[in-house]
């Protein structure tokens, strides 16, 4: 299982599903965890464009798409592909809302490290208002992917993303979760990532832990269990390319990480091994 190969005539797909309720605008790190969120988002879908790429252009490997849960739940994307569910790739790459300036450290060839401006594209902003409708959102989610699944019955399993920093208030999201879980392809199941951002003072930072043991709160747990475990080559990837010594049992869960290691884990979740 997990071996079908992934190209233009068979793609596979990525859905996030993002937390954008009011407490999102709390301050994690140097900025907003909303802040925090978008630039993750944004940067993956940079680097999902850049495996894609190819002399001749952008090539349609993946379609993707971002649920928004907070005053309201919907496609999240701005701009030309607002209100899109899944996107071709290709599509994405030619669509960001915009280009910003940021720093980039780059080596200088003496051994240092310079500041270089760099244009760094916009796809997804932080938006921090409402509640938490976790179940409802959880549920477009299962529309979209079964929809998707009945076009590419045989393509390697969609990966859904989803971060959050609270507690779902429209009642327990964990047979909603479950149902994502048990949506499969013939080549496997669909795989879920949860990534908490949590508030708790007593809470650590945790990344693809193989228990529950040791995690702060009841939601926490019930994300934990909610997660997909790693497959084979996700564990390599994550031990391998990102020391993170994981333990066969590894669930995709990532709680309080910092924003690199946020970023490290949507990775693993973006590293097929049969990508052509």
């Amino acid at each position: 299982m997990y071996s079908a190969e992934i190209s233009r005539s068979n793609p596979s797909c990525f859905l996030f599903i993002i937390d954008q309720s009011g407490s999102m605008s709390d301050p994690f790190g140097a900025s907003t965890k909303a802040d925090s969120v978008s630039d993750a988002i944004n940067r993956l879908l940079q680097n999902l464009i850049i495996k894609c790429a190819k002399s001749e252009g952008i090539r349609d490997y993946f379609h993707v798409g971002v649920i928004g849960y907070g005053a309201s739940v919907g496609p999240a994307f701005g701009d030309v592909l607002a209100g899109k569910e899944l996107v071709p790739i290709s599509e994405i790459a030619d669509n960001p809302s915009r280009l910003e300036k940021r720093l980039k450290k780059v080596p200088d060839g003496a051994g240092g490290i310079v500041d270089q401006i760099v244009k760094f594209p916009i796809w997804f902003d932080p938006v921090s208002n409402g509640g938490t409708p976790m179940c409802q959102a959880m549920n477009s989610a299962y529309t979209i992917l079964s929809q998707w699944i009945s076009e590419y019955p045989h393509c390697f399993p969609p990966v859904v993303i989803h971060i959050t920093d609270g507690e779902s208030t429209d009642g327990d999201p964990s047979s909603a979760m479950e149902q994502i879980r048990a949506l499969a392809t013939d080549d496997g199941n669909v795989f879920l990532f949860n990534l908490h951002i949590s508030s708790r003072p007593n809470a650590v930072s945790v990344s693809f832990p193989e228990t529950a043991d040791g995690l702060p709160d009841q939601f926490s747990r019930l994300l934990y269990e909610g997660s997909s475990n790693l497959t084979p080559f996700m564990m390599w990837v994550a031990n391998q390319e990102h020391q993170l010594n994981l333990s066969d049992g590894a669930r995709g869960f990532v709680m309080n990480a910092d924003l690199t290691l946020v970023v490290q884990a949507l990775d693993i979740g973006t590293r097929p091994a049969n990508l052509r």
